[in-house]
């Protein structure tokens, strides 16, 4: 069994605290993100009855998650959060709308998080455990890291004890800071170091923020605390890029910055990284405040082991080569992307169409597990300019960029990220159905299907697109001519590889 964390076997098994003997029913927020997509397992493999808030049910939640209760909320209805935490004794407080961009997501996450007080008010659950952020309150923080406490003074404010954990950039293998560094490691030869990059913070694994939120949630003397979790190690942001640089075996080159502007800085390394701009500029806002615990009480509370910063990187790089990521940040980005129309579900056919099939003498699972190997660090077309001018051409414009990686090669789930398409439906050993995430004026799905006859297999790849408006129609006709070539040398090149 694969660990959530990035450690061979399930992490809850280093917890000194004991499993609560009361069979309490624990609802999961955010667990379509990075960190709620881990802690559910953990917390159904410790025996606990766990019911997830999505904000609509997929098949994919029944299958990563066959033990669990999904409930689908909306946590701007309080209605429905109501129905949601009925019989709840400990809720997870995991939601954050940092995929929303710099100028919605404050007055989101505060309008929600006091909805969710009212709910858990109304509903008398026991206790509320939310994930936030270090910074001192007394200085000027950024927008993310003060929007991150107010959240906690507005879960706080009612009568359902919280226990706020208090975490800076989490490091693990999928995370968005993890993935920042690396691709920066990986693709920056020549590092122009603002002033802001020798600010100090406390890095922490991803393994060690599971193990406390599952920690205070069995240690009852933790309702109605707040800790600061760190690791051990207090590191500018230039000597976490140093480490990780000599860990990788990179050469790189630190030279002083002239241009400390923030949020410059966020958009270069937005073209950089696999990461977009709406979060890399808030991320990287956040690096001119200092992130350190200001005492390390938590122990007393929750003992554990805490790996170092290069110990965490290492166990991120290892369980990317082992192929065994189980969340990605790109599981809740962007923004409502599980409420997004789905092709089954239009009124009418695609108003576009284009088709393109080979037929070939290999066996229809081979070709499957070729198409679906497609993106990330196997690519799509080699040598092809088009796709290379398109991927910057989004991330100009602020959108989600044509190359996002992927979670998996081998393991492929409905809403997996394939740069920028999204899975929304599979088949084994017959289709891949893409949806298109990149900006442009109308929707686009592209979908691989292989069918094996009596002498030869028929690979089809089919271009479904509805366009919004006008503009819509116009953009399907400019790029048509390119598709042709584009998908025809994609057809070629998946059956070639297969």
């Amino acid at each position: 069994m694969v660990t959530n964390g990035d450690d061979p076997n399930y992490i809850f098994q280093e917890l000194s605290t004991q499993p609560l003997k009361e069979d309490p029913l624990i609802l999961v927020t955010g667990a379509s993100g990075y960190i709620g997509g881990r802690l559910v397992p953990e917390l159904i493999a410790r025996g606990y009855k766990v019911r997830v808030m999505v904000r609509k049910k997929s098949p994919e939640f029944y299958q990563r998650w066959p033990q669990a209760e999904i409930a689908e909320a909306d946590a701007t209805d309080v209605n429905k959060l109501n129905e949601v935490l009925k019989g709840v004794s400990i809720a997870y407080y995991l939601i954050h709308s940092l995929q929303l961009g710099h100028k919605k997501f404050e007055s989101y996450d505060l309008r929600v998080a006091e909805n969710f007080r009212l709910a858990c008010e109304a509903q008398k659950v026991k206790r509320i455990i939310y994930l936030g952020g270090l910074g001192k309150e007394n200085t000027k923080l950024s927008p993310h890291l003060n929007s991150r406490i107010k959240v906690a003074y507005a879960l706080s404010a009612g009568q359902t004890p919280v226990t706020v954990l208090r975490a800076g950039m989490i490091i693990g293998s999928g995370s968005a800071s993890y993935e920042i560094l690396k691709n920066l490691v990986i693709n920056t030869p020549i590092f122009i170091i603002p002033r802001w990059a020798k600010t100090k913070s406390q890095p922490i694994s991803i393994r060690a923020v599971l193990l406390y939120l599952i920690g205070v949630a069995e240690a009852d003397t933790t309702a109605g605390k707040t800790f600061d979790i760190g690791g051990p190690d207090i590191l500018s942001y230039e000597e976490k890029l140093l480490v990780l640089s000599r860990l990788i075996g990179k050469k790189r080159f630190f030279i002083p910055g002239f241009i400390s502007w923030p949020r410059f800085y966020g958009y270069v390394v937005s073209l950089l990284t696999y990461v977009p701009a709406p979060i890399t500029r808030v991320l990287i806002e956040g690096c001119k405040n200092e992130v350190v615990c200001e005492d390390a009480e938590i122990q007393k509370f929750v003992p554990i082991e805490l790996y170092s910063f290069k110990t965490s990187l290492v166990k991120a790089l290892s369980t990317e080569k082992l192929d065994l990521v189980t969340t990605r940040w790109t599981d809740a980005y962007p923004p409502a992307h599980n409420l997004s129309l789905k092709l089954n579900e239009l009124e009418f056919k695609t108003r576009f169409m284009s088709s393109y099939y080979i037929s070939s003498d290999k066996p229809a699972a081979r070709i499957y597990d070729s198409f679906c190997q497609i993106g990330g660090d196997n690519g799509w077309i080699q040598n092809n300019w088009m796709l290379r001018f398109l991927a910057a051409l989004d991330k100009i414009i602020l959108g989600v960029g044509t190359i996002r990686g992927r979670r998996s090669l081998a393991n492929l789930r409905i809403n997996d990220v394939i740069d920028f398409w999204r899975v929304e439906d599979i088949v084994q050993n017959k289709s891949l159905l893409l949806r298109a995430e990149t900006k442009m004026p109308g929707s686009a799905w592209l979908e691989f299907l292989v069918n094996e006859g009596p002498k030869h297999t028929k690979f089809i790849l089919k271009a479904y697109y509805q366009p919004d408006g006008m503009k819509g129609t116009l953009y399907w006709f400019n790029f048509l001519p390119f598709h042709n070539i584009i998908f025809r040398k994609l057809v070629k090149q998946i059956e070639k590889r297969s």
